[in-house]
């Protein structure tokens, strides 16, 4: 016979069948609409996170006082892992000294202490707003930050008494855009924006000089640090300053093990890193629980055909009497699986569709990337594949049995 004779017969054996395809075809409809969002959310999620690790330095370093066992866990160190309790001392604090022997550690590029505060009142043209205030060492601030300015420029050497701002406090906290040069009062001290960052670079920032910022924040002082921030030369390097760090703070501040320690040390690159994992892991479970739903499709498959196969018997029976071989018997019930596997995928694919389509409005942040979500090509070529494949694998048995049956039997069975 010809591939159109069998895709005619299987098409004939599909449509005369019309209940039962149907629900085995909502059971594969079901599985690859499932499969193929569950694939399009994740390369969403994979575009935004690289969107965003393109704009994050990854050669960042921060080192913070206290310490817990869980941090050790988290970074795959030894110690008590998550869920271990405490260690961190409730006074520990970071000077000038940690910064020198920070120094003595190779590969850094940059090294600076910086403070903040919260809660701060600013106040500009009649209104006052609670806002947060961070302090940076202004000499090197501006070499290990990618932030883009949308005008007027970032800190520098000789600034004192100014601040940069963040674009929603510019433009949006006060009846009143706060333009370049304006005054902002702080704590009833007042300061000059130099700079306004572009939107989404720290909307929210008032960033100023640490020595004007120890003026203004409560229990501020001078050379004592809430974080220390250390830009390594490379990320190849990241991990090797690191572990140095971590020498070096033990040694000046008399660490002798982890039960002692009262500083954390934290890097870009390990966060990156450890998202990734979680996300990859993520997309890997519910993919999981959505080829359970292929499965149950497939089962549902193998016993449309089977019933089919009984259903048909005589028709085989008359075929294999005029001549029909059984490996024409073979290929009509094959294309009549593949063809249920075909009309599943792609109403599947419609599905996926529909369903990628409304994610955007459910205000998820993996899915606002500049890419957006969709079902690429690609994706739809494989979800109709995968599709096929579980249609023709699900109905080799039955269409064999069928090809295999004696002409006498066949015309006989009731």
């Amino acid at each position: 016979m010809r591939k159109s004779t069998y895709f005619k017969l299987a098409t004939n054996i599909l449509i005369h069948s019309k209940i039962r395809s149907w629900l085995t075809i909502i059971g594969i409809v079901i599985g690859v609409g499932s499969v193929v969002t569950i694939m399009a959310l994740s390369d969403s999620m994979e575009a935004d996170m690289e969107e965003r690790l393109a704009d994050l330095d990854l050669t960042l370093i921060t080192v913070t006082p206290g310490y817990t066992q869980a941090m050790s866990g988290f970074r795959g160190g030894g110690g008590g892992g998550f869920g271990s309790s405490s260690t961190s001392s409730s006074d520990a604090e970071l000077t000038d000294k940690d910064i020198m022997a920070i120094k003595l550690v190779e590969n850094i590029d940059y090294i600076y202490g910086q403070i903040s505060g919260s809660g701060l009142e600013v106040y500009f043209m009649g209104e006052t707003a609670d806002l947060s205030v961070t302090g940076v060492d202004p000499q090197v601030w501006q070499y290990t930050v990618t932030y883009e300015v949308e005008s007027g420029r970032l800190l520098e050497a000789t600034d004192n008494n100014v601040v940069v701002i963040g674009y929603r406090i510019a433009n949006e906290m006060y009846d009143q855009e706060i333009g370049l040069n304006r005054l902002l009062a702080i704590e009833g001290r007042s300061y000059r924006v130099v700079g306004i960052l572009a939107e989404g670079e720290s909307d929210s920032a008032i960033i100023m000089p640490i020595d004007s910022a120890v003026d203004i924040i409560d229990d501020a002082e001078p050379d004592v640090f809430d974080s220390i921030i250390v830009k390594a030369d490379s990320v190849d390097n990241v991990e090797t300053v690191v572990d140095d760090i971590e020498e070096k703070l033990k040694i000046s501040r008399h660490v002798m093990n982890d039960d002692d320690r009262d500083f954390s040390v934290s890097n870009s690159l390990s966060m990156a890193e450890s998202f990734s994992e979680m996300m990859s892991s993520f997309t890997i479970f519910l993919g999981a629980i959505a080829g359970v739903s292929l499965v149950v499709g497939s089962v549902g498959i193998a016993n449309t055909m089977f019933t089919s196969v009984l259903e048909r018997t005589k028709e085989i029976g008359t075929m294999k009497a005029i001549g029909a071989k059984n490996s024409d018997i073979l290929m009509i019930f094959l294309f009549n699986s593949a063809l249920v596997g075909f009309v599943g995928g792609v109403l599947g694919i419609l599905l996926s569709l529909v369903l990628t389509s409304f994610f955007p409005y459910l205000g998820l942040p993996m899915v606002r990337s500049s890419t957006g979500l969709a079902v690429a090509p690609d994706l739809m070529l494989l979800g109709i594949g995968i599709a096929m494949f579980i249609g023709v694998l699900s109905g080799i048995i039955p269409a064999y049995n069928a090809s295999k049956m004696k002409p006498v039997d066949a015309l006989r069975y009731e």
